[in-house]
């Protein structure tokens, strides 16, 4: 005599499989994010420009 039936271990496989079917459906949302996030452009790099204080005129002379 068996102390369970195998149908029983049949349905408690079949119950963890659906529980987790059920939970992933409900988290796929959540899920979709983390393994392919979404694409975002770079902010584009500036140069410094340079302040008044450091412009180089060419002062022509008199001679």
């Amino acid at each position: 005599m068996q102390l369970f039936a195998p149908d029983l271990y049949r349905l408690i496989g079949l119950g963890f499989i659906a529980g987790t079917l059920i939970v992933a459906a409900a988290n796929a949302d959540a899920w979709a994010d983390e393994f392919a996030p979404p694409a975002s452009a770079a902010e584009p790099l500036q140069a410094p420009q340079p302040s008044d204080e450091f412009l180089i005129v060419d002062v022509p002379t008199e001679t």
